[in-house]
């Protein structure tokens, strides 16, 4: 885990603490179990859909901004498998000298894993052939298809590539690829490359609370396949609210501009 500019850790932390904003005020969400005094229950048992499939269908925001700061904060000194390429520019990243070259600094989108990290709410709307996810975080969407269609071998690059999954039990597995390898993993500045596979297990533990695993696979910046589990908590009684990136008049401002 890398050393972090006290001014910027704070800032970043500012940011995981922001109340949820909302276009609706006091409308309570439908179907959502309550306890005697009209709270949500966060605790009670998770959906399933008509098909008896895990129903995923909720606004969830991470539980913090540990791995948008640094995916790998979970792994000690020397064990995560990043090649030594990967590593020197990480180190080089994580003096902020760098920083106006980050995708989202740019107003460009975050990627993925990266952009289910950023402490905004996303909106999961699930249907039997396909997962949607809105993004509140630049009124980005990724498409997951579920019709079982194979990922293409030479797709089109894009920021967050192509998806498709499956169920695993009570476990939505999603495979994504087809990376343009422009984005970072983390404000520290881990690289990814075009050769970037991602995999994604959601499962939802109980109503008010998502399991994230993911596991990244980029041979050309690491030299083995390795995981984080992240954890999301359901928002209630809200709903998404646009958000812009526009304007951007940051960047000459970062160290090193």
């Amino acid at each position: 885990m890398t050393a972090f500019k006290p001014a910027r850790v704070l800032f970043l932390l500012l940011i995981a603490l922001l109340p949820a904003s909302a276009q609706w005020r006091n409308l309570p969400t439908q179907g959502i179990p309550r306890t005697k005094d009209g709270k949500p229950d966060l605790k009670a048992p998770a959906p399933l859909r008509p098909d008896q499939k895990p129903d995923l269908t909720g606004i969830w925001q991470p539980a913090g901004a540990k791995y948008l700061v640094d995916i790998a904060a979970d792994f000690k000194p020397g064990e995560l498998p990043i090649q030594p390429w990967a590593e020197a520019i990480t180190k080089d990243r994580s003096t902020w000298v760098h920083s106006g070259e980050e995708s989202d600094a740019l107003c460009l989108p975050p990627g993925v894993p990266k952009i289910s990290a950023t402490p905004n709410p996303f909106k999961i709307l699930q249907e039997p052939g396909l997962v949607a996810i809105l993004y509140e975080s630049f009124g980005l969407y990724r498409q997951i298809f579920m019709d079982g269609r194979e990922l293409q071998k030479d797709p089109n690059p894009t920021w967050l590539g192509y998806s498709v999954g499956k169920w695993e039990g009570d476990t939505l597995v999603v495979d994504t690829t087809g990376f343009n390898g422009k984005t970072w993993l983390d404000k520290v500045g881990h690289p990814v490359t075009e050769a970037l596979h991602v995999t994604e297990r959601y499962r939802r533990r109980d109503f008010g609370h998502l399991e994230v695993q993911t596991t990244i696979d980029d041979p050309k910046a690491f030299t083995k396949p390795w995981t984080v589990t992240e954890r999301m908590e359901l928002l209630t009684d809200t709903e998404l609210i646009e958000s812009v990136c526009e304007n951007e008049k940051d960047v000459k401002h970062m160290p090193g501009k």
